[in-house]
């Protein structure tokens, strides 16, 4: 997009999956969520963004430990907060949109506070609402003037999504988010019809209408997931999150007729194929009614690899007497080759 169009071109910064917390007792390994965020979040200076977008899980567990909650607040202190202005209007009701926080209100219109780069995010089901008051810790930091949480439903029976509508230049954003649900329970809400996308009363098509979710995109039973198909087909984008293999470049969905971008976490968690593939963040550039998102690589994650061994494609002989001892060695040898790429990728960062 050309430079000097920028003052109509919304420039942001999206994540999903932070997971600010996992291994965080590992002696090694404990600071490597916190290292990846502020990465994260110096892109962000770094490409000027208006805003960053996060879909859900930034914390590994639904009462992070004070570390890492401290580390989390310095960090969007440091790098959030400064003299920038901020170069987009905001048209919808804050007291709406907000309704579900102690202040119902926007970080960076509050007069107490100097918030250069907003922070917009919906929960994941690592850090989704729970126990008395049905809060979470992105309450926490909402209400400390850190960061605008939205997308919390209050509602077991009936989702309705009002959009934060923001505007930069020409270009209208309309901005829905929801917070993780059970799978299950969405799923059959959105059979039921009982999930409602509200949109703005004049010029519909004037907006660019992006959805950002944290539900399970893959299908692991009839039910507990959320098909595409579900979604509302006026939608232009939609962000998911939850799943971590790292998809980011928007993928064409003809029957709904929008893009769908899944960015997948900044960290592995678990032992799967998925988690292999380089993460990545992405900087979402909208005009009008086009975009396009450039993939950012990660330098500060430490790169996974998985492989399979077929003992059967080996030469190893299943009748030899000292067969036991000959497989544990061909799998230290695979390992310890696995582990000497993986030191000469950190070599080149």
């Amino acid at each position: 997009m050309p430079e000097e169009m920028s003052d109509n071109v919304f420039k942001i910064i999206v994540a999903t999956d932070i997971h600010l917390g996992y291994g965080e007792k590992d002696v090694i390994r404990g600071n490597d969520s916190l290292v990846t965020f502020e990465e994260i979040l110096e892109n962000a200076r770094k490409h000027e963004a208006d805003f960053i977008l996060l879909g859900g899980d930034l914390f590994h567990e639904n009462k992070p430990p004070r570390r890492i909650m401290h580390g989390c607040i310095a960090l969007l202190r440091k790098h959030c907060f400064g003299d920038k202005p901020i170069q987009f209007e905001y048209l919808s009701d804050q007291s709406a949109d907000f309704k579900h926080c102690q202040f119902p209100t926007l970080n960076y219109e509050d007069t107490n506070l100097n918030v250069s780069i907003p922070v917009f995010s919906i929960h994941g089901n690592h850090d989704d609402p729970s126990g008395q008051g049905n809060l979470c810790s992105l309450d926490l930091l909402h209400s400390a003037g850190l960061m605008n949480y939205f997308g919390k439903t209050t509602s077991l029976d009936k989702i309705e999504m009002s959009p934060l509508l923001m505007q930069k230049g020409d270009t209208k954003l309309a901005l829905y988010g929801l917070g993780s649900v059970r799978d299950e329970r969405l799923h059959r809400l959105f059979v039921h019809k009982n999930v409602m996308m509200l949109r703005p009363k004049e010029n519909q098509d004037d907006w660019f209408n992006v959805f950002v979710i944290h539900q399970n995109r893959a299908k692991h039973s009839t039910t507990s997931y959320i098909p595409e198909q579900f979604l509302d087909d006026f939608l232009d984008l939609v962000i998911w999150g939850h799943e971590h293999e790292c998809r980011i470049d928007p993928e064409w969905n003809s029957s709904q007729n929008f893009f769908v971008s899944q960015p997948g976490s900044s960290v592995a968690t678990s032992l799967s194929e998925g988690e292999t593939a380089k993460k990545h963040i992405g900087l979402l550039q909208i005009k009008g009614k086009d975009f396009k998102i450039t993939k950012i690589p990660l330098t500060t994650v430490r790169q996974f690899y998985m492989e399979d061994i077929v003992l059967s494609d080996t030469e190893l002989n299943p009748a030899d007497h000292d067969i036991a001892r000959k497989v544990e060695t061909y799998c230290s040898e695979k390992v310890e080759a696995i582990l000497e790429k993986a030191g000469t990728c950190l070599l080149h960062f």
